[in-house]
């Protein structure tokens, strides 16, 4: 295990949630349009970063970086939203990462509804959610609803309707506009 990487990994995972959590407890975060500068910043600082570990090692596995580490990188990569070709990329190398046990199958999910939803097509596992105007949590479009139970269970997700519930308590303790179930 490369123990050194693993803790950058979790530093810079910590330090995501460190700033989202603040911009969320000060209501600072806006709208889906709206990209705070700190946030941003982070992103910008953790996409630079996390495409130099990838070029060097590939995709931080389990037998790398531990689950904990794996997690990490995949939750930078979630946030690389500025730069979705390298999204795409990260995608195929988690794929095959999650192929080969060395990555868990929901960080998959996440990773593909999320670039699905950021070119408006609907999402496989429902991992995507937004509030409406009255505050009530819901799952953006979901390309096959009536499996989208079956699929969650096959990467180790909860049932949808456990996650919206979540995800809306979440929103009410933090009165944010749009989530995501992580």
């Amino acid at each position: 295990m490369n123990g050194p990487l693993r803790n950058e990994l979790l530093s810079m995972e910590a330090e995501d949630q460190r700033v989202l959590k603040e911009l969320v407890e000060r209501g600072e975060l806006g709208g889906p349009q709206t990209y705070h500068p700190r946030m941003k910043a982070v992103h910008e600082k953790n996409n630079a970063r996390i495409k130099a570990i990838i070029r060097e090692y590939g995709w931080p596995g389990f037998s790398m970086v531990g689950k904990e580490g794996s997690k990490a990188a995949w939750l930078i990569v979630q946030h690389a939203v500025l730069d979705t070709d390298f999204m795409e990329e990260a995608m195929i190398l988690l794929s095959r990462a999650v192929a080969n046990n060395e990555a868990e199958g929901w960080c998959l999910a996440y990773l593909q509804d999320r670039m699905l939803t950021m070119v408006g097509q609907p999402q496989i596992y429902g991992t995507q959610h937004d509030v409406d105007v009255n505050g009530v949590a819901y799952a953006l479009p979901i390309a096959n609803p009536d499996r989208v139970d079956v699929l969650r269970r096959e990467v180790g997700l909860e049932p949808l309707r456990e996650a919206t519930k979540r995800i809306q308590a979440r929103h009410n303790a933090a009165s944010g506009k749009r989530t995501s179930d992580r």
